[in-house]
């Protein structure tokens, strides 16, 4: 998954704390292993072969249904939760301090936009050639509700499934007490902006400050725009709060994307956050 994971367990014995998280972690590698598009051998990289061809390809009921969470999320968004805008990161290296061209993203930009594809469930199909699909604002998420029921259903009913601060609360500690988990200053990396205590639900994050680039005392994050290619500039962190880790990721990245209107929008949608803009100023009603 790209970042630091792990799993707690409270069970009746190690043998089963140990039984109970290998069947997580499977399911959380065999994700890894279709949906990575790191991997040239995973079912992703292999709808991007066809993709970068122009062509189709029928799909399974899982990617099915993570194609329909994502256009669900792309009208939400007002096309700006897009799975087609990860091409970008062929013009961003956030390894470096050199921003990319602007021709270079301009051309990109051409291959970016959900509604140039073609849904019609099972089958996806690329009317044009060089577009690509990434599911990496919803495979993560996803790998962590389904890591979580599975520690359920196998009958372990306390602990918690962490990947890369994307978190589910498979249900409190045995003597009752909530989960104390911490949300990361997007400016500091040793301090803390909030401390949450949480018996059930998931919390996901969003921010300019895993991977970024600073020039000239401007802080150039990694959550790209799809219509401008540029990122967002005016959030710098948000965390949300839901009973599903894939509704509180998406809803946190939709925020950071809605710049200025973020705010807003989380007021809106209902569900618990926090989020801190550029400037440092803080809001929403986790924020104490």
């Amino acid at each position: 998954m790209g970042s630091p994971c792990e799993i707690q367990l409270f069970a009746s014995s190690h043998a089963q704390a140990k039984r109970v998280a290998t069947i997580a972690i499977n399911d959380v590698n065999r994700l890894e292993a279709r949906y990575s598009r790191y991997r040239s051998d995973s079912f992703l990289s292999e709808i991007n072969r066809v993709a970068a061809s122009g062509g189709s390809i029928t799909v399974d009921d899982e990617t099915a249904g993570l194609l329909n969470y994502a256009v669900a999320c792309y009208e939400q968004s007002d096309g700006l939760f897009d799975i087609t805008s990860g091409i970008l990161r062929r013009a961003w290296n956030f390894k470096s301090i050199v921003l990319p061209d602007k021709s270079v993203i301009q051309e990109l930009l051409d291959n970016v936009g959900w509604h140039k594809l073609r849904w019609n469930p099972p089958v996806l199909e690329f009317p044009l050639p060089g577009l690509e699909i990434d599911f990496g604002g919803v495979v993560k998420e996803y790998a962590v509700d389904r890591a979580s029921a599975l520690c359920w259903q196998a009958g372990v009913k306390q602990g918690l499934v962490n990947l890369g601060g994307d978190i589910k609360i498979i249900g409190p500690r045995p003597d009752g007490v909530p989960w104390q988990v911490g949300i990361r200053h997007p400016r500091s990396k040793d301090a803390l902006l909030e401390t949450l205590a949480l018996k059930k639900g998931a919390l996901a994050s969003s921010g300019d400050y895993e991977r970024c680039i600073v020039l000239d005392g401007v802080r150039y994050g990694h959550v790209l725009n799809p219509k401008t290619g540029w990122p967002v500039r005016h959030l710098a962190a948000v965390s949300v709060v839901g009973e599903f880790c894939v509704v509180a990721g998406s809803a946190s990245t939709i925020a950071m994307l809605k710049e200025d209107d973020g705010p807003k929008w989380l007021e809106e949608l209902g569900l618990p956050h926090l989020w801190v803009d550029v400037n440092g100023q803080a809001g929403g009603p986790l924020f104490r």
